[in-house]
């Protein structure tokens, strides 16, 4: 999410985290300004940004702010290598949501699935630590080739009801939960659905059980917005992680091959 944020008497400006940008680095305490606007276009609050700066009769800043962030992809035949260390690569493909690339397999695109996907695979470079890559070929099948794209075998009545997710996220934002939680909160109230279900499954609860999941998927939605996910790429990253995997049953779990020897 981007926020727009206005200083008064002294700027507008934007920024992806309030508290460090506004408070920590300039200053101001929560009191002491006000936010405009809030994006997750960052084409729209790049463009507003110059508008109202004009409009309250600030400095103009002379690029847009997607244009401080725009990032040079570096494609070879085999990876395609990003000008960051790996701790910083989340922030900045959130930041050039959009932006494609040329590569020998076609051409790629930054959005919320990629990204999803590029944290799970990237790999930092031996030469370089700034610098951070995946593979070009890996990204493809995930991506573009149809003929790995994993489809539903069934369809559920989920299918059915589509934006499941978005609703939830909908239902956070309106109750603040994006703007004044984080996913640290968020990972306590997991914990404490998690116990829920573990008494609802030893009391052979069905409907607790059922509530406990859906709670527990509630919070995961949310937590994964918060650290800039959404929930579905995190389900995609993990069913792209599991779908060729082999192995047999154990003492009631799935041990993957390579896992367990007798």
């Amino acid at each position: 999410m981007y926020y727009l944020y206005h200083i008064p008497g002294k700027k507008i400006g934007v920024t992806r985290d309030l508290n460090n940008r506004v408070t920590l680095i300039q200053g101001y305490k929560e009191h002491e300004y006000e936010v405009l606007e809030q994006s997750e276009d960052i084409d729209y609050i790049s463009d507003r940004e110059i508008e109202l700066q004009k409009s309250y009769g600030y400095k103009v800043d002379r690029k847009l702010y997607k244009h401080l962030f725009k990032m040079k992809i570096n494609a070879t035949e085999q990876t395609s290598t990003f000008p960051v260390p790996v701790n910083k690569l989340k922030g900045r493909l959130q930041d050039n949501i959009g932006l494609t690339w040329q590569t020998d397999h076609g051409q790629f695109e930054i959005n919320k699935r990629t990204i999803s996907w590029i944290m799970a695979n990237v790999k930092e470079s031996m030469y370089n630590h700034n610098r951070c890559y995946v593979y070009n070929k890996a990204f493809y099948e995930a991506f573009l080739d149809t003929k790995h794209t994993p489809k539903p075998k069934y369809a559920t009545s989920v299918d059915k009801i589509p934006n499941r997710f978005e609703l939830i996220r909908m239902w956070a934002k309106d109750r603040g939960i994006y703007d004044k939680g984080n996913s640290h909160t968020q990972y306590v109230k997991l914990i404490e659905e998690a116990g829920e279900l573990a008494a609802a499954l030893l009391n052979k609860d069905k409907p607790e059980i059922q509530d406990a999941v859906g709670d527990m998927i509630v919070v995961l939605t949310n937590l994964a917005e918060l650290e800039g996910f959404a929930v579905e790429d995190c389900i995609d990253s993990a069913y792209t992680e599991i779908s060729n995997r082999t192995g047999l049953m154990h003492n009631g779990t799935f041990v993957k091959t390579g896992t367990y020897e007798n």
